[in-house]
């Protein structure tokens, strides 16, 4: 026992199991990322903030040590004479009333000075600093010493195993005077809630009763001000009300309209009952363990609840970001798949490559006559490798031009589509906010792509050296020259001719036959095959590697918001292991 004779009340193997759970909980309520603003996503974050609030301001303080004085939090509206009460209780003025609003800009908590140890550390309430002295030495009414911590105050006429704290108003002008009360009301075990004849049928008090009554807080009410007269029924209407929204056993203290003493407080026989109440409740360390178990019980369910909700947020949150993710997937993978049918419909035999082909193998007309007899390409092929190879130079930068624009409009095409989509999905338009580098992806650097394509080219000539390694090739291609069979390599990988029309087929086909004939007089039918494989594979490696940089890019700036996979999972085994631990 303790020096006032109370029963301590340790943690047990059940109580220390339940702890361990409730602390996994509160990791897991801490880690969840809820970065993308969709809908629901604003609730959410008010639901984690109150899980952890509620967790580290009263469920886990309580469970680690529940043989701690009983809290009881004084609240109500502006006005109701919360702050009377509690000077009436202590026998002095230790928290400011008048008639200037907001009176209570911090909380007070009053205390027993034998359970000082109790309250001077952070072990309830961590987030407020600790301020000590009483309401005679504070700043005047434009502010002072009583804002910004918990200020402690030691009286012998409270009760030893009783804390009573009066709290800002939960109606407050100031919204973090309002805010502060709410978090007050959620650390404690017992919930005074103060009120008056006028005002208390107000709407924002009942809001926070029902919460109470859904989350099991013990509450207690006093009604002040009332008018004699109309005691009876005002106190069976408030009662009725109590009922309607589960909070029958909530016990009602009155107390009726009268003048205060010139110290401001109430007379000893106004608040004789409740005094005696809270001193009974104080001396019985039993009546103290129920309304704290009843209260730590609700809260844990609440909190089990709330882990849900807040689950249910993070699928939400999951399903954005994967959705953001795989429109960068989808898009590049649409390049590449239109890059490689580049290869095999001939898009590339137009305009200046097709003129600068003629010119490498002849005139136009020499071009229409290929289909006339297939002995007239054979003399034009002996012809070139005897010795007289026409120049390549030109040809070769009309294909390397019409590639690196090739890859340069897939990669911009996938680049907008992503953009579109992305402000059409959850989450998209703040994303690109975040990141307006976005718009100008890496992928279209005109210098990067034309020098991938002349390592590309570079790739070729290796393929040809390593061909024509027997002395007859080496022969053949020494006589064409080497750059100018590369070339004629590359233009037969983008031969085909499945998307020209009209007179350019005849043209382009003709191209890719007198190319494919041409390699074939110098390596071998299969050979060339193997060649043009080989080619376009190297081409279509070096387009994914160059479209991989801006995927990764785009993927970076999804995942630096921090989705985390399987949270909503990790939440849900957390609030199934709390309810095996109660």
């Amino acid at each position: 026992m303790n020096k006032a004779g109370l029963r301590l009340v340790k943690v047990g193997v059940d109580d220390a199991g339940l702890l361990s759970a409730v602390q996994q909980l509160r990791s897991e309520v801490e880690n969840a990322a809820l970065p993308f603003d969709i809908p629901g996503a604003a609730e959410a974050r008010l639901t984690q903030s109150a899980l952890l609030k509620q967790l580290d301001d009263y469920v886990i303080p309580r469970l680690t040590s529940l043989d701690a004085p009983l809290l009881a939090v004084v609240g109500g509206s502006t006005g109701a004479g919360k702050s009377t009460l509690v000077n009436s209780l202590v026998g002095s003025v230790v928290s400011r009333s008048g008639v200037l609003r907001p009176t209570t800009r911090s909380p007070v908590l009053v205390h027993h000075p034998e359970d000082t140890s109790w309250f001077i550390g952070g072990r309830v309430l961590p987030g407020l600093a600790r301020v000590s002295g009483d309401a005679r030495f504070l700043g005047d009414d434009s502010g002072g010493a009583d804002q910004g911590g918990l200020r402690l105050v030691a009286s012998g006429t409270l009760p030893a195993g009783l804390a009573l704290i009066d709290a800002p108003d939960i109606d407050s002008v100031v919204e973090t005077n309002r805010v502060l009360a709410r978090e007050l009301l959620a650390a404690a075990d017992l919930w005074l809630f103060v009120t008056t004849a006028a005002r208390y049928a107000d709407a924002v008090p009942w809001e926070l009763l029902r919460g109470a009554s859904k989350s099991g807080t013990s509450v207690a009410i006093v009604l002040d001000r009332v008018p004699p007269e109309a005691m009876d029924e005002i106190r069976s209407h408030l009662a009725s009300m109590l009922r309607s929204q589960g909070l029958a056993s909530a016990p009602i203290f009155t107390l009726v309209e009268t003048r205060l003493s010139d110290e401001g407080l109430l007379s000893e026989r106004q608040i004789a009952r409740l005094r005696s109440w809270l001193s009974a409740l104080a001396r019985d360390a039993k009546a103290r363990s129920i309304v704290a178990r009843r209260t730590l019980t609700g809260a844990l369910s609440s909190a089990r609840d709330g882990v849900l909700t807040l689950s249910s947020a993070t699928v939400g949150q999951n399903a954005a970001g994967s959705a953001l993710h795989q429109e960068v997937t989808a898009a590049y993978v649409a390049a590449l798949k239109a890059v490689e049918h580049s290869m095999t419909d001939g898009t590339l035999l137009r305009g200046e490559v097709l003129a600068r082909w003629q010119e490498f193998v002849g005139t136009g007309e020499f071009l229409r006559q290929v289909e006339a007899g297939i002995s007239r390409l054979r003399d034009r092929i002996t012809a070139a490798i005897r010795g007289n190879p026409p120049p390549t130079s030109d040809l070769g930068e009309a294909l390397q031009s019409g590639i690196a624009e090739l890859l340069i409009a897939q990669g911009r095409g996938a680049s907008a589509t992503i953009l579109r989509r992305w402000r059409q999905l959850p989450g998209g338009p703040q994303l690109l906010g975040a990141n307006p580098e976005l718009a100008a992806p890496e992928s279209e650097d005109t210098a990067k792509v034309e020098r991938l394509v002349r390592d590309w080219q570079g790739e070729l000539l290796e393929l040809v050296s390593v061909e024509g390694r027997d002395r007859r090739t080496t022969a053949r291609v020494l006589s064409f020259g080497a750059n100018g069979v590369g070339v004629i390599l590359m233009l037969l990988v983008f031969g085909h001719t499945g998307g020209i029309t009209g007179g350019e087929v005849g043209i382009a086909g003709g191209s890719a036959v007198l190319a494919q004939r041409i390699l074939e007089a110098i390596f071998g039918d299969q050979a060339v095959r193997d060649l043009a494989a080989k080619a376009r594979r190297q081409l279509m490696a070096k387009t994914e590697d160059l479209y991989a940089v801006e995927q990764a890019r785009l993927h970076a700036a999804v995942a630096a918001f921090d989705v985390r996979v399987g949270q909503a999972d990790r939440l849900k085994a957390a609030a199934a292991a709390l309810e095996a631990a109660r």
